[in-house]
């Protein structure tokens, strides 16, 4: 069975990443980091999604970002709340964007999939329902892949044809819900949220929240999250 390196956030998205790569028949190797987010919850909820999903690894690496700032999710800045979700991505590019964020986590995750022997690497990266990044963009993923068989070993010497496969890119939150759910994602596990409380319970108004709660919405389907707290998310 092939080796696959999956980034793995702890969110809605990243999970059902993995679950599709499981479902490709990849022995799947998770991502993860600690990079200076204001929040933990989302690395116990990668933990768990990787144990539920039958990651055969699952690794934690730690990259300071919070002493580079320029974001709400890395630095002091509010998380912006009640935006209208179908003005999110014509809004411009908002404060919770992490620079480079992307463009960091799958050079890391080409380094391990070097090392692994691994031709694909999987990211939960999505162009429709998301809150404006632009390294969540199909343009994005083209570059770095072409960039990924021109920076590695492996790519220069014809041992590997690196692939970036971003299956979630093209659909829409309730699309990635109803796929997940079909290949049997508990979402009950994961975090979505930019700004939950000590408990991980969700703020319920942040761009995260409000994408998750309309992609639940449309789907016709109940967050497995109302069952993990008592107040309505």
């Amino acid at each position: 069975m092939a080796n696959a390196v999956v980034l793995l956030s702890g969110g809605l998205d990243s999970a059902t990443a993995l679950a599709i790569c499981r479902d490709a028949g990849f022995d799947a190797y998770a991502l993860s980091f600690r990079y200076g987010q204001r929040h933990q919850i989302e690395l116990e909820a990668a933990a768990s999604v990787a144990a539920a999903l039958g990651a055969a690894e699952h690794l934690i690496a730690d990259i300071d970002l919070r002493r580079l700032g320029g974001s709400a999710l890395t630095a002091d800045i509010e998380v912006p709340k009640d935006r209208d979700t179908d003005a999110m991505a014509a809004g411009g590019i908002p404060v919770t964007y992490v620079p480079a964020r992307n463009t960091l986590f799958l050079s890391f995750a080409l380094a391990w999939a070097e090392v692994l022997e691994a031709s694909d690497l999987y990211i939960g990266v999505n162009a429709l329902d998301y809150s404006g990044y632009p390294d969540c963009r199909p343009e994005f993923i083209a570059a770095f892949e072409h960039m990924a068989n021109l920076a590695t070993a492996a790519g220069v010497e014809g041992r590997q044809q690196l692939r970036i496969n971003a299956p979630l890119i093209n659909l829409t939150k309730a699309e990635i819900i109803q796929q997940g759910t079909a290949l049997g994602v508990d979402y009950g596990l994961t975090s979505s949220c930019y700004d939950p409380d000590d408990q991980g319970r969700p703020c319920g108004h942040c761009d995260s929240c409000l994408l998750r709660a309309r992609g639940f919405a449309e789907a016709g389907l109940q967050d497995p999250l109302l069952q993990r707290f008592a107040e309505p998310y």
